[in-house]
This record gives structure tokens, sequence and C-alpha cells, in this order.
């Protein structure tokens, strides 16, 4: 471990390596060379590994969707969808973009772009898929009855919209967005409060480490607002929550 609590870059990019080959079916890519480069670039910036896992889900998940899988996917694909996940970690937490990393080449911010703007959804599209995921968690049983209100009204909002043949306009619009940016930090809320104490202590350890490449260059405040960011995080993973808030990028 490094002195400040995260993988050290070796370790960071062995276990990158040991979550590529499980998303592969247990296929070894080995992350060598150019490619340790490259995830070495990524631990250099400070992008959690958590956050890398999720980018390269991310990539995992829309090569599904093409259809029968014909060969291993190498790390080098995933960069775009794990620098476009660090990014949107980094504005949900409150990293200032002075942070920023200058190891990012031309090539893959040109790509992440590129990714961002295939990924962006229609306010009606967000809303089916953040009322699916809900459901879904409930099912599931990874929400409890507490959620059942929260999951009502997402369905309400998104039946609203579905009611527009031609969708929302002007201030309706505007008015729904701040209506679900409120009911996704209810939605934190009630899940923060639904953790035990251990469980919270753990989540907050958790988020200061992965905290640590930043905190020196942070103001106190900044740093409790970005600790809090971080908590939020990991309480969306955890319990596999969808960001109710709608980012127009």
């Amino acid at each position: 471990m490094d002195s400040d609590g995260g993988l050290h870059t070796t370790d960071y990019c062995r276990e990158i390596e040991a979550y590529l080959c499980r998303k592969n079916d247990g296929h070894l890519i080995r992350v060598t060379g150019p490619s340790f480069d490259l995830v070495a670039g990524w631990a250099a910036q400070g992008v959690p590994f958590k956050v890398a896992c999720e980018g390269i889900d991310r990539y995992f998940e829309r090569y599904y969707r093409k259809g029968p899988r014909r060969r291993p996917v190498k790390i080098d694909f995933c960069e775009a969808d794990v620098l476009d996940v660090f990014d949107e970690w980094r504005r949900a937490v409150g990293i200032p973009s002075s942070h920023q990393s200058p190891v990012v080449s031309p090539q893959s911010d040109i790509s992440s772009r590129q990714t961002g703007a295939g990924s962006r959804q229609s306010l009606a599209g967000h809303l089916e898929r953040v009322v699916l995921r809900l459901s879904e968690a409930r099912a599931q049983g990874t929400l409890g009855d507490v959620f059942d209100a929260l999951i009502d009204r997402a369905a309400v909002e998104l039946e609203l919209v579905r009611s527009r043949a031609g969708g929302l306009r002007g201030e309706a619009r505007q008015l729904l967005i701040a209506r679900l940016a409120v009911l996704d930090k209810e939605l934190l809320q009630v899940s923060r409060a639904a953790l035990d104490e251990t469980t919270q202590a753990a989540l907050a350890r958790e988020a200061e480490e992965s905290l640590s490449p930043f905190r020196s260059g942070m103001a106190a405040d900044a740093f409790t607002r970005a600790r809090e960011g971080a908590i939020d995080a990991l309480v969306r993973e955890r319990l596999h929550l969808p960001h109710i808030a709608y980012q127009k990028h």
C-alpha cells in the first residue's frame, strides 16, 4: 500500500488485470507494455480502483449488447469508458477541475468525449432506466419497503413524460429536472440512514482513501464536501442505485 492508503501502481495494475480476467470469463489478457503504461496512468491520475472497474463494466455492457462475444476484451478498449466514469465521479464528488491530471492523452480525451456523446439519454429514456433499476433492486431485496414511496414517485414522473407526445418543454421540463434532483437527494438520505453504523464507518474510510490523491490540494471545506460525495457514490454502488437526477451533457 502507498502511504496515502492507495494501491501501489504495480498492485493497481495487477488488480485491474485480475478484474479484466474475470470479466473475460477467466481468459487471461495481460496488462503489460503499453497496456501497463495506460493503467499506470489511471493510477497516477487518482482513478479509484472501483471507478476503473465501473468503466470496464460499462464497456462490457455495450459489448454484450452487440451480440455474442467473439474475442476477449483488452484493457485498452475500456480506456474511454474508464475516463468517462472517472470524470463523472469527480464531478459527483466535487473535485475541482484544477485537480485533473495532465497525463490524459489527447486521443484518450477525444475518445472519452465521443463515448459520452454516444451515451446521452433523453429525459424519458433516463426515467425509464431509473424506474427499471429501482424496481429490480426492490425485487432482489437490495432495497427495503421504505423505498416504495420513492419508486412510486419516480414512476409518476415517468408517466408524466410519457403522456406528453412531444415531450416536456421549457419551464415544465426544468421543473421536472428540479424534482428529480430533490428525489435523488432523498434516495441517498434514506439509503444512508438504512445502513448500520459499522457499514457507514467502513464506507467513510473507503471514501477518504479514494480522495487521498487529491486531499493535499483541497481546502478543508472542499474536502468535507468531496468526502460526503464519495460516500454517496459508494452507497449507490453498494445498493445498486441509479442517478435519479438528470444531467444534460
